[in-house]
């Protein structure tokens, strides 16, 4: 896993490892880094010969970091200007690097222009982009280059205007972030959250880690941590020679209703597609499920249904007394429940909270933000990741927070962000598909915290695969599942 970092232990680290390097020396490499991956991009626009390049510049070493990197490129024969926000706060050293090497300032950005630095603020800056610099950052959708083609914004460290440790963007009346859109952000040492979660992370771009020394000198606790293929690869629960159906986890299905049968066919089609031996069903949409799914094992109600390692409740399933009622026998069994949908508004007035706090077996809750805010009171606001671990400590569960970069946070105060979240799983339904899966994880073995990761990623890569055949169902990513499932192998 990738291991994100808040803005005072970046700054910690800094200052450590600056205290055993000579003056200016982090700048320097991270000014390097950031040239070698502009000269990279410029490679694909002609080269950096001739190319013009912008320095949007504000003051301290963000702006620092930019000046030198604009220097290593005039000194390659860009033809390299800056544009100073804050003229007498420039890192003076920087300015004088970029004079030398034959950069010159200017009032108002030149036309054409091929490569844009946001090096307007750096990991200090709150509360979004002022004036002068929100019409500047509005203005570079517009710029082109030699070529004819829109110019390539890269952010310097962080993009400019968001917040760092939330992922958070303000808004204009128009719709408009007050931050800068990059192509590309080259960030040095460290991930930080911005660049993972909320809307922040969209305006990211591609996002490329620059090292320059820092990781030994991160202390502490990651703010997140970014779940990778690699950890699905080897948490995944394989049969071994031994292995027979139940051996391998049941996972019990409560989902679906008269009314919803198709909430049924969907969890059970997830729960399918994961590492478990047998599915058994209970519900009142059993004649739908055998329909589509012949394998598993149905019956009319919970209490019917026989042993199994996990369970999965509450999409489709109402909020009637027989739900209730249903909701209750689950909660009663000793093993690690998931619940979704109709489950989570069935807890909102707190009958169910004896059987919450009597149990030993986990939980994961999987609400989206509106469900969220009905079990909250409030909405997750600007810090999602703060409102997962607030939720999971009060309900001592796992909580997989739904949105375009899940996030899940854990009882005891880590959290984790899916990096394959897309669009296209806001479709009614991929829910219930994600919540089998789960499901099915659970049941298979893994902890709570590294099934929910690992279903949300694979979700994700489901939602990616049904995309290719064009606009996707719920019962697409379902489907899509088996041949992302089948590369773990």
């Amino acid at each position: 896993m990738r291991r994100v970092w808040r803005v005072a232990d970046v700054r910690a680290a800094e200052a450590g490892l600056m205290a055993t390097l000579p003056p200016g020396e982090l700048m320097r490499r991270a000014a390097a880094g950031l040239a070698r991956r502009c000269a990279l991009l410029l490679a694909d626009r002609g080269g950096v010969y001739g190319a013009r390049v912008l320095l949007l510049v504000g003051s301290g070493d963000n702006g620092g970091d930019t000046l030198y990197a604009g220097a290593r490129l005039a000194r390659r024969g860009a033809a390299v200007s800056a544009l100073l926000l804050t003229p007498g706060r420039a890192h003076a050293e920087g300015l004088a690097a970029l004079r030398a090497a034959g950069g010159r300032l200017v009032d108002r950005p030149p036309a054409p222009v091929d490569l844009v630095l946001d090096g307007i603020v750096g990991i200090g800056g709150t509360g979004g982009l002022r004036e002068t610099a929100d019409q500047l950052a509005a203005s570079l959708a517009e710029r082109c280059g030699r070529d004819g083609a829109r110019a390539t914004v890269v952010a310097v460290d962080v993009p400019s205007g968001v917040a760092v440790d939330t992922g958070h963007v303000p808004f204009t009346a128009a719709g408009r972030p007050c931050a800068v859109r990059a192509d590309v952000t080259v960030t040095f040492g460290a991930l930080k959250p911005a660049l993972v979660v909320g809307p922040a992370a969209a305006l990211a771009g591609h996002v490329e880690l620059v090292d320059i020394g820092l990781e030994p000198w991160l202390r502490g606790t990651p703010a997140l941590r970014v779940t990778e293929w690699s950890d699905v690869v080897d948490w995944w629960p394989r049969p071994g020679p031994t292995s027979e159906k139940y051996s391998r986890g049941v996972v019990g299905v409560a989902t679906g209703s008269a009314a919803y049968p198709g909430a049924a066919v969907l969890s059970v089609g997830g729960a399918l597609a994961g590492p478990t031996g047998m599915v058994r069903y209970a519900g009142s949409a059993r004649a739908e499920v055998l329909h589509e799914h012949p394998s598993v094992i149905a019956t009319g109600r919970v209490a019917d249904a026989g042993r199994v390692q996990a369970w999965v409740c509450g999409s489709g399933l109402g909020t009637g007394e027989q739900s209730v009622t249903e909701l209750r026998t689950v909660l009663s069994a000793p093993v690690p429940v998931v619940l979704d949908a109709d489950a989570l508004t069935l807890l909102v007035d707190g009958s169910m909270a004896d059987r919450l706090r009597g149990r030993d077996a986990p939980i994961v809750v999987t609400p989206h933000d509106r469900e969220y805010a009905r079990l909250c009171g409030e909405t997750p606001g600007a810090d999602r990741v703060g409102a997962a671990l607030r939720l999971a400590a009060w309900m001592n569960a796992v909580v997989l927070l739904k949105g375009d970069r899940t996030i899940v946070g854990t009882p005891d105060g880590r959290a984790y962000v899916n990096p394959t979240g897309t669009p296209v799983l806001a479709t009614g339904g991929t829910g219930d598909v994600l919540a089998g899966l789960l499901g099915s994880l659970l049941a298979a073995g893994l902890p709570a915290e590294r099934a929910a990761t690992a279903a949300a990623y694979l979700h994700g890569l489901a939602g990616r695969e049904a995309a290719r055949g064009g606009p996707v169902t719920a019962p697409d990513v379902a489907a899509a599942l088996r041949p992302v499932l089948a590369r773990l192998r």
